[in-house]
């Protein structure tokens, strides 16, 4: 039985951490690399680190968070916003990354996926898609970019499957409706799209409690859950630590990487 994995994201608005909800009203929270240590010491499997705001603005990442991020953790990291060619792929990875999300850049010129692939490998590509009900796509879910500000028109689950055979090795699927909400992720997408790809699937968006997790992972076969609101968002009346949730979806039947231990490098 594969592990499941546990992953803090951090939406990056000049080299800080911000939550939202739905994409909007971003709130401060602390200074990357600090949460980003914090996030380390306990136990969190992944770190997706997003420049939320370089593609809407026309920019090139914030590589200089990505470095001291990338300091201050030893787990997988992966990287996205702004990331326009190879080079920048390339720059990205130097600094620290061991993956590169893409997403608005995809839509735009969609051969990024495979040029990624071809030379870093498609375990390094993660095809990022922010999606949103919508009655009049085919599956009910449309494509978003910008940060969610702008209508694609294309249907996510169509996306996702051309993306998969242009080359990602893994899906990270932000609900845009259930974003920081707290309600728990949208199990329809997440249903549709493990019917869709055989890759690896992430799924982001409005988990509130660990039994939003395990609905997750007992109800789909999806490989990994961003938990970020669960972890510091101001907007809970209590926090979870990484210990509690690994847990109780231990005691409830799944496989996770146990976080009692210390770090080695710790020791």
């Amino acid at each position: 039985m594969l592990t499941k994995r546990l992953i803090a994201c951090f939406d990056i608005v000049g080299g800080r951490v911000t939550k939202a909800v739905r994409f909007q009203d971003n709130i401060d929270v602390a200074p990357a690399e600090e949460l980003a240590g914090a996030m380390y010491d306990a136990h969190i499997d992944e770190l997706i680190f997003y420049d939320i705001t370089a593609s809407s603005e026309k920019r090139s990442i914030d590589i200089e968070t990505v470095k001291r991020v990338a300091g201050r953790v030893f787990v997988p990291f992966t990287v996205g916003g702004g990331i326009k060619d190879l080079d920048d792929m390339y720059q990205t990875l130097k600094a620290g990354a061991e993956k590169i999300s893409i997403d608005s850049m995809a839509v735009r010129n969609p051969q990024i996926i495979s040029e990624g692939a071809r030379a870093f490998g498609s375990q390094c590509i993660v095809l990022s898609t922010q999606v949103k009900r919508m009655g009049n796509m085919p599956s009910g879910f449309e494509v978003f970019i910008d940060g969610a500000r702008l209508a694609t028109g294309l249907d996510a689950i169509e996306w996702i499957k051309r993306g998969q055979d242009l080359g990602a090795g893994e899906i990270c699927l932000n609900s845009i409706d259930n974003d920081g909400t707290l309600s728990g992720y949208d199990m329809r997408l997440m249903k549709l799209t493990q019917a869709a790809v055989s890759i690896p699937l992430i799924a982001s968006g409005g988990a509130g409690k660990p039994e939003h997790l395990a609905e997750l992972f007992t109800a789909t076969d999806t490989q990994a859950a961003i938990i970020s609101s669960m972890l510091y968002s101001p907007r809970l009346p209590r926090n979870y630590t990484v210990n509690e949730l690994k847990e109780y979806l231990i005691r409830h039947g799944i496989n996770m990487r146990p976080c009692k231990a210390p770090h080695a490098d710790k020791l």
